[in-house]
């Protein structure tokens, strides 16, 4: 597919915030997507190479893109999705000036212990939330811009944030959905133990900003559980097998009407005085309540009995104050160590409130994929969007567990009773593409940080060109998927032109580089007694060298026909990368992997690969942490010649793919 030009409506409403380099978002490009594997417990999931709306509207097949989201957003309104979204819930970067990271352990149970060494990997950088206010501001406009242009007429946002942006992005999405869209800003206390400082209370509240894109939407009827200090109100008992009951005194609340009672005699003669304001009911009802024992006099007052096993079951009527969803903390089943991992609850509450059955819900980041997952459970499509690798490969994983757990029982067959009572199948295929053919060899993000702790950089965490500073340098790290090439020396030349007034020298840190760098640098030095370059290549450097020398992991499998299947055996696995973790140059007593499945995260398998897409026939997925991978499997394969392939994804995200022709 070539690559498209997209207008953008501009943004219209009011009031309008400005920022340094604020822009409006005219036209994006269209990059193509490519498709990567497919999943379906049910059969063979079909292969849509670039997926259009008019081709999945009537066959749907949930969508997983990675990629940038702007880029992918793009995607989505070059090929038909326009006005096709019923509800987006991002959570995005708060700039929150932290580092996010995921506990990485092998399989097999973090209590094993091998000569007092203990099988955690460490932490693994998943994405710097470090911005520039003005490049935060604009990143953001740009995609609320987009994500408008998708939403339907009748369709509903949620953008969740916190303390840091939250006036902004509240103004931002003023402007661009127009003030008299805004429905509602619920506060979600996610922390019950806010961070306490000297000169600060306690940080415990998240917020999300509720909009349409008209006045033509609907909120479905939501409940809470009770507050506890409700439920003491239900004190007094009959004991006449109605439990429990409380007291809701009987007033009337507008003027005299006809039947008005103001004063009542009950079935033993006596005869009672309402207040002044009178009674709201008529005398028939009040008789009703009394024969029906229901009706109190106490202390010259009357009242009803409001029993507890008579209330609605689900509790009260829901507000904007959420105080009864908990963050995920300690050992939730919940937890997949992704950092600001939501609880399922919480989309729970947003999804059934602003949808229902079928509909189609985006989320832009979505992490480890908890929008997706709760989307799945409650019948409904979606579509996931995320820049990080690891954040792909969580989602698919966990998506894959559900998605195979809902197609195990045939009675249930995974079915979800709807608000209405009916009963809804969510949608068992999913496919996973790319856009923009983004690939990561290495996640820049961690080869940062690893980087920058191997040579003792001083990080800035408000430049956003500059990686930080070692001594009085300004230092660059060059992306480590690609040696430092003539263009990278050319963006530094061109960024510090922009900064007439800086003098620091530039030390430029790099896994490798072309031929030529040395003499231009030399050349360059030679010309410039301020600014000048030094290089370090972390393969050579005889300070800092012996960094990332990158081995990828091997696997040995053995794929033989037996009959109609493939006998599958993973003989060995290895990840060099995982073994360099867990022996670093600090420990004296190196740690030995008595089962190498402890390393495999996944285990997949095409009985049928065509070299391009992997279609997911078999998942293996452990379901507790603890568990190891099979390791052997016997799988349903054509009759005629057909090549079996078996991905692995070890603990760190790294993928072998082993072939094998049958």
């Amino acid at each position: 597919m070539a690559t498209k030009k997209i207008k953008i409506t501009p943004a219209k409403g009011r009031p309008m915030l400005y920022w340094v380099g604020k822009k409006p978002l005219d036209y994006i490009k269209s990059f193509p997507a490519q498709l990567i594997e497919v999943f379906n417990p049910e059969g063979k999931a079909g292969q849509i190479e670039n997926p259009t709306y008019s081709e999945l509207k009537d066959n749907w097949q949930n969508l997983l893109f990675h990629g940038d989201n702007k880029e992918v957003l793009g995607y989505l309104l070059a090929n038909g999705f326009r006005g096709k979204i019923d509800l987006i819930y991002i959570d995005p970067p708060f700039d929150s000036k932290a580092d996010y990271i995921r506990m990485v352990e092998l399989r097999g149970g973090s209590d094993r212990k091998i000569q007092g060494e203990d099988y955690k990997l460490g932490e693994q950088i998943q994405y710097f939330d470090i911005w520039a206010n003005d490049n935060y501001l604009q990143f953001m406009y740009e995609r609320l811009l987009l994500l408008k242009e998708l939403l339907s007429n009748k369709g509903l946002i949620f953008v969740h944030c916190d303390s840091n942006r939250n006036s902004y992005l509240r103004i931002i999405l003023d402007e661009i959905f127009g003030a008299e869209n805004f429905i509602n800003e619920i506060i979600w206390q996610s922390s019950a133990s806010g961070k306490t400082t000297k000169n600060m209370l306690p940080d415990e509240v998240n917020t999300l900003y509720l909009y349409s894109k008209s006045q033509d939407y609907s909120l479905n009827q939501i409940y809470m559980p009770l507050a506890e200090s409700t439920k003491a109100m239900y004190k007094y008992e009959d004991n006449d097998g109605r439990g429990k009951y409380r007291e809701f005194p009987l007033q009337k609340t507008g003027g005299p009407t006809p039947g008005t009672v103001y004063t009542y005699v009950d079935n033993k003669g006596n005869k009672y005085y309402p207040p002044k304001k009178g009674w709201r009911m008529i005398e028939e009802k009040l008789k009703a309540l009394e024969n029906d024992n229901r009706l109190i006099f106490r202390d010259g007052k009357v009242a009803e009995k409001a029993y507890w096993n008579e209330r609605p079951s689900e509790g009260k009527n829901a507000n904007n104050l959420w105080v009864d969803i908990a963050n995920l903390q300690g050992n939730n089943p919940e937890m997949t160590d992704y950092p600001t991992q939501k609880p399922e609850s919480l989309l729970d509450r947003i999804i059934n409130l602003t949808s229902k059955p079928n509909d189609l819900i985006l989320d832009a980041f979505c992490g480890c994929g908890t929008t997706q997952r709760v989307a799945q459970k409650l019948g409904r499509r979606w579509i996931g969007i995320d820049i990080n690798k690891g954040a792909i490969q969580t989602s698919m994983k966990e998506l894959q567990k559900l998605m195979i757990e809902q197609s195990k029982d045939d009675k249930k067959n995974g079915r979800q009773k709807t608000l209405n009572g009916d009963i809804e199948k969510p949608c068992l295929s999913l496919a996973h593409y790319q856009v923009n053919e983004y690939y990561l060899q290495l996640l820049r993000t961690e080869a940062t940080e690893l980087a920058i702790q191997h040579i003792g950089i001083e990080r800035i965490k408000t430049d956003m060109f500059f990686d930080g500073t070692l001594g009085r340098n300004l230092v660059k790290i060059i992306d480590f998927n690609h040696p430092l090439t003539l263009l990278d020396l050319q963006l530094i030349r061109d960024e510090l032109k922009k900064r007439p007034d800086e003098n620091r020298n530039i030390t430029i840190v790099c896994l490798g580089r072309e031929l030529a760098i040395d003499p231009w640098i030399e050349d360059y030095n030679k010309k410039h007694p301020v600014n000048k370059l030094e290089v370090i290549e972390l393969r050579t450097d005889k300070k800092y060298g012996k960094f990332l020398i990158y081995k990828p992991a091997e696997a040995k499998v053995d794929i033989k026909r037996g009959g109609g299947k493939a006998v599958i055996e993973i003989k060995d696995f290895i990840s060099p990368s995982i073994i360099e973790r867990l022996n670093g140059e600090e420990k004296l007593i190196k740690v030995k992997i008595p089962d190498f499945r402890s390393m495999i995260d996944v285990v997949l398998i095409d009985s049928d690969y065509n070299g391009k897409v992997f279609n997911i026939v078999h998942s293996d997925v452990p379901e507790k942490k603890n568990d190891l991978v099979q390791g052997k499997y016997e799988i349903e394969i054509p009759d005629k010649k057909t090549t079996v392939a078996v991905k692995i994804i070890d603990m760190l995200g790294e993928e072998v793919l082993i072939t094998e022709d049958v």
